[in-house]
């Protein structure tokens, strides 16, 4: 390799020019050092020789002192001295410690010219020049040049690439020196030791120890203080604590490393208990000590810990560092003390790094702060500090404070679009405001997608309900190489718990979870318990509850929801029983889930005693959805004067889904003047809304008042208010078909009619009389059969019956209640076809037997 002898003048070392003045002999300042002294004698003297200035660069360069170093090297450069390889070693530690490639180049150039590379001392400077400066290239370089190494050059180099990150070289340039001969010393264990702990590579560290202990290095402080670090990192604390007992002389580093590997493996008292027994120690604490017990107090919001050891930052003189203030901010944030968190980031000036800017961001974020949080990120833009990764990452949970367009164009102008981070975030966001599109387009812009980029993506699917995109994009995944952990399995299962989901797809994902160990995991067992009960499995989702090891709230209140809807009110309210004697908190779903329960039931009275129950014994106050609630239960038992006296005790107006309940209850119980009521306030809150105008227009059918009925109708073609199509949908084998009323668009229309018609004589031999009151035409009575005959669900279970083996259970989704007239249908097919038939409405679950009994006791 050659390297340019060419020297350039560097811009530092013009700055650092000597300034030549006269000394006096007898003149010598008392408070100056050996070596200032020294150098005044230096200036003054006729004979420069050799070993005097040798001398004094080496000391100079010892003390760290590296500017009055540059200046007496400049000097002796430009006086033509004669310089050995002791004047460049010296000279070159300087250049590392300065972290100045450029000046080491330069002295590089020197060393060629005069010949000193050959020389060990000289050619491990430049090493460790290069590596300081993150030219790995150019050290590795020199390093395979140098004819001569000595234990130092082969810990410089192994040291420099730990510090580059590098850590498989590390361990390969460590191997290779204990093989050729030279023994590694402590600092050279001690780098070693380093990579192993950051990778937490057990197994070679414990032979890396075998050959310390062998080598007699493992009392030295350096080693022992990075096997402890190592055994920590891999989790071995018994280990580490071993070693740490057995450490005779034990630095502040010692204890720190202690303090902070207990609190990385979540033992936050015996951190503290480590801290405590470092102070009864008398160790003088470091800035690293209190940096890591600070954030063992955030962790466990200690404020009055926080405080104390507030007061002693300052009474050390570490109240200006950095770090500690950025750990006290934290702290006072998780403590939900913002004003001390703020005033500590206005002593600042508002000249914080971006670390500290971030660190009071969040803390407004965690403190339902969004607004303050923004001014702030705002503010901080402004000061000209740059955000990084992770501000970007918090600011976007600031929802709807902050817009995720307006922060996705500064994420493309500052570069981290690609950031998987950054691209997590962003594309949460979009989901969380329903914009999918938007979401998979910074997907797709993410370059290295991490699992939790997958699973968020998924999430995103299983919110908007794309259960196609979402199925696909798990197939990539897997395809991809990436391993699917419980979060990813439990966003996919979610978006198999949607209603235009294949309940086929479910059951393959259970059996990818049992596959992959991960179906015992709190997380997925919810997500199969929900999924299955959704889909109309009710039988499954019992099993996973009842396999669950432990469960959480959303296991609880899934269980009694999904009995609710399939009409198990008995059940539901069994393990609302069983969560009070296990004392579970209940929370406002919970008893969403109760108030279902009975309401499907008829259980009035049980409904106003767990009402009773939530208020008093729970102390959760009612909701709109609570009241609801109590409005349809009323409604539905015919105690329209209670719904009433619900919706006027209410401390809010009744919103419209209150009003449309009263409205279908009128309906049904022919209650006119208070449905013409319901439906007015339903239509002066949404016009558009044509729930009401429907339901209203039946009233008027229902009662033989045709001229109102028509006005009715007029309104909405005026208004142009369109009514909901009724679609109902079947799966054959793992293929969804949809029907509309009357719809003879499917290839086997031919045989769904006629089994139809079949179906049409064999009720009518049982003596079914068509309710014609459900068809809300004005036309004949045999028109009307036709038209209930036609109804989307009986044309869905014709085409199931034909397409599906004898004696199959079928599984109806409909996107409208089920009427009367054709839930009694539906019963009577059940019990000649032999078949279970279950149909899901608007509504709940209807389970129909083969016996002809309903899951819903009529209650529909």
């Amino acid at each position: 390799m050659r390297f340019r002898t060419t020297i350039w003048r560097h811009q530092s070392l013009e700055k650092l020019k000597p300034k030549f003045r006269t000394y006096t002999l007898g003149v010598v300042v008392a408070s100056a050092s050996r070596f200032h002294v020294a150098h005044n004698l230096f200036d003054k003297s006729p004979d420069r020789v050799q070993e005097n200035h040798t001398s004094l660069l080496f000391g100079y360069s010892r003390d760290g002192r590296t500017q009055e170093a540059t200046r007496l090297f400049l000097t002796i450069h430009r006086s033509g001295a004669e310089m050995d390889c002791s004047t460049f070693s010296s000279v070159l530690k300087v250049s590392a410690t300065l972290y100045d490639e450029l000046l080491g180049k330069q002295l590089h150039c020197q060393c060629v010219k005069f010949g000193f590379l050959d020389d060990v001392s000289v050619g491990t400077s430049l090493v460790d020049t290069y590596m300081k400066g993150s030219n790995v290239k150019d050290g590795r370089n020199v390093f395979n040049e140098m004819k001569e190494r000595n234990v130092v050059t082969w810990t410089t180099l192994i040291s420099g690439y730990a510090r580059n990150g590098s850590n498989e070289e590390v361990l390969k340039l460590f191997m290779r020196m204990y093989k050729e001969g030279t023994e590694p010393n402590s600092f050279t264990f001690a780098a070693a030791l380093g990579v192993l702990a950051e990778e937490g590579v057990s197994g070679r560290g414990r032979q890396v120890h075998t050959v310390v202990v062998k080598n007699g290095l493992d009392k030295t402080i350096p080693v022992s203080n990075s096997l402890i670090n190592l055994y920590l990192k891999c989790g071995n604390v018994g280990k580490a604590r071993i070693l740490f007992d057995k450490t005779e002389v034990k630095s502040v580093v010692t204890w720190n490393s202690m303090i902070s590997g207990y609190a990385g493996n979540g033992l936050d008292l015996e951190a503290l208990g480590m801290f405590h027994s470092m102070r009864l120690n008398h160790v003088r604490l470091s800035e690293s000590s209190f940096a890591s017990v600070i954030k063992l107090c955030a962790n466990l919001r200690e404020l009055r810990f926080t405080e104390q050891l507030h007061c002693s930052v300052v009474k050390y003189g570490f109240s200006f560092d950095q770090n500690i203030r950025t750990a006290l901010m934290v702290a006072y944030s998780k403590c939900t003390v913002m004003c001390d968190a703020l005033r500590l980031f206005k002593e600042t000036g508002f000249r914080g790094n971006v670390v500290t800017w971030t660190a009071i961001i969040s803390g407004f974020l965690q403190n339902d702060g969004k607004e303050e949080a923004v001014d702030l990120f705002k503010e901080m833009r402004s000061k000209g500090v740059r955000p990084n990764e992770f501000t970007y990452s918090v600011v976007l949970t600031a929802l709807p404070a902050i817009s995720p367009a307006e922060v996705h164009a500064q994420v493309l102008k500052t570069n981290y679009e690609r950031s998987s981070t950054v691209g997590t975030a962003l594309l949460d966001a979009y989901v969380k405001l329903g914009k999918a599109d938007e979401a998979a387009k910074v997907f797709s812009s993410i370059d290295d997608k991490d699992i939790v980029a997958w699973s968020a993506m998924l999430a995103g699917y299983a919110q908007t309900g794309e259960t196609e995109a979402a199925v696909k994009m798990f197939s990539e995944l897997t395809k991809g190489g990436i391993k699917p952990n419980e979060f990813t399995l439990s966003s996919v299962l979610n978006v198999c718990a949607a209603a235009s989901a294949s309940s086929g797809q479910g059951k393959q994902f259970h059996g990818f979870a049992i596959k992959s160990r991960v179906e015992n995991s709190l997380i997925v067992s919810s997500a199969l318990l929900t999924m299955y009960a959704k889909k109309g499995d009710i039988e499954s989702a019992e099993a996973v509850f009842k396999r669950q090891g432990e469960r959480d709230l959303v296991s609880w209140n899934s269980m009694i929801s999904g009995y609710a809807q399939h009409g198990e009110a008995n059940k539901a309210l069994d393990v609302f029983e069983e969560m009070k004697r296990q004392k579970v908190k209940m929370d406002s779903v919970t008893f969403i889930g109760v108030f279902a329960a009975c309401t499907h039931a008829g259980f009035v009275e049980e409904g106003e005693k767990y009402f009773d129950i939530m208020v008093r014994e729970c102390k959760i106050a009612p909701t709109k959805e609570h009241n609801s609630c109590m409005v349809d239960l009323y409604s539905r038992a015919g105690l329209l004067e209670k719904a009433m006296e619900v919706i006027d005790n209410m401390p809010y107006p009744a919103g419209s889904t209150i009003w449309r309940t009263i409205l279908a209850a009128c309906r049904v119980h022919k209650r006119t003047e208070l449905g013409r009521l319901a439906a007015k306030k339903i239509i002066d809150m949404k016009p558009e809304d044509s729930a009401a105008y429907v339901l209203l227009s039946n009233m008027y059918a229902e009662s033989g008042d045709w001229g109102e009925r028509a006005k009715v109708r007029k309104l909405m073609e005026e208004r142009k208010v369109k009514k909901e199509a009724g679609y109902s949908w079947i799966e054959v084998k793992n293929k969804t078909y949809a029907f509309l009323a009357g719809d003879r668009s499917h290839p086997l229309k031919d045989q769904i009619y006629k089994k139809v018609e079949d179906l049409s004589r064999r009720l009518k031999d049982l003596g079914y009389e068509p309710d014609t009151s459900y068809v809300l035409q004005d036309i004949d009575d045999e028109h009307k059969e036709a038209v209930l005959a036609q109804h989307s669900e009986r044309l869905a279970i014709a085409f199931g019956l034909i397409a599906t083996p004898q004696g199959s259970p079928l599984l109806i989704i409909k996107n409208l209640r089920v009427c009367g007239d054709c839930h009694a249908v539906i019963k009577l097919i059940a019990k000649i076809e032999e078949r279970e038939i279950v149909v899901r409405d608007t509504n709940r679950f209807h389970h129909f037997s083969s016996d002809g009994i309903c899951s819903c006791g009529d209650f529909w």
